[in-house]
This record gives structure tokens, sequence and C-alpha cells, in this order.
């Protein structure tokens, strides 16, 4: 029973990670114009959609590797908050380079491409809060669920 349990909790987090990480996102592609942002519906209708399109990305470019991820943690009772940051920003970063979008290449004669382009920033940033969220909500509690007499709260 306390492995449904930790099952549902474990889908939860990931639900409300995948979501704070789509903000995240939207956040870092659409803050610089956030001044301009004057309340107008379509404004809006961009922000949340773009944070949509976040959310699923994040949630879709690691669904696997994220599974295998938090089973790890969880066979291994993995608590740290900095372990699963680092996690987070590693799955959404390869996500980021294994999904082929980051192979825009512009040739430009006055300087070298970046060594991390500003949309890879994005995707690591991206990885850090759901790494976050998901700790917050489940993460810390890694593993707990197969010891005897622990509260699961």
């Amino acid at each position: 029973m306390a492995l449904i349990g930790r099952i549902i909790v474990i889908a939860f987090a990931v639900m409300v990670a995948s979501v704070a990480t789509g903000m995240a996102i939207a956040m870092a592609l659409l803050g610089p114009q956030w001044h301009a942002f004057s309340g107008d519906f379509g404004e809006r209708f961009v922000f949340w959609g773009t944070a949509f399109f976040g959310a699923t990305f994040a949630g879709a470019a690691g669904l696997l590797p994220l599974v295998i991820l938090i089973a790890i943690a969880e066979s291994f009772k993995i608590r740290s908050l900095l372990v699963h940051a680092a996690a987070g920003a590693a799955l959404l970063t390869l996500g980021y380079y294994a999904s082929g979008m980051s192979n825009r290449y512009e040739e430009s004669i006055d300087r070298p491409p970046p060594p991390l382009s500003r949309e890879a920033e994005i995707a690591a940033a991206g990885g850090v809060v759901f790494g976050l969220v998901y700790w917050a909500i489940a993460g810390r509690k890694a593993g707990r669920w197969r010891e005897r007499g622990a509260p699961m709260a």
C-alpha cells in the first residue's frame, strides 16, 4: 500500500515540476519583454502557451530517462537536494541537445559561436527548477516507503 501511495506522490511531483519548469522556460524566453506586457489577453495567451510548451517539452524530452533516474533515486534512497538539481539540469540539457534543436549554427565572421548557447542555458536552468520542485515534493522522502513504521508525510 505504501508503494502505491509513493507512486501517486511521484506522479504528482513530476506533473507539478513539469509545470514549474514550463513557467521557468517561459520567463526565460519572454522575460526581457516582460515590461512591455500590459495585461492584454493575447500577451497572456502567448506567455501561458510558451509555459505549456516548456512543460510539455520538459516532460516529453526525458520521460524514460526520468523514470530510470527516479527508480535509481528510490532504490538507493538518494535524498540530496544538490543531486536532484544536478540530475534535472543534466537530464533537460541532454534532452535539449538530443532533440536536434541545438543544431542551429550561424556562421559569424566577427566572433566564434559560444561554447554554451542561451537556449542550452535555459534548458539547464529549467532542469534545475525541475529537480528542485521534484525534490521538495517527493525527492526528500526517497526510499522512505520501504522503511517499517516510517511516516510518509
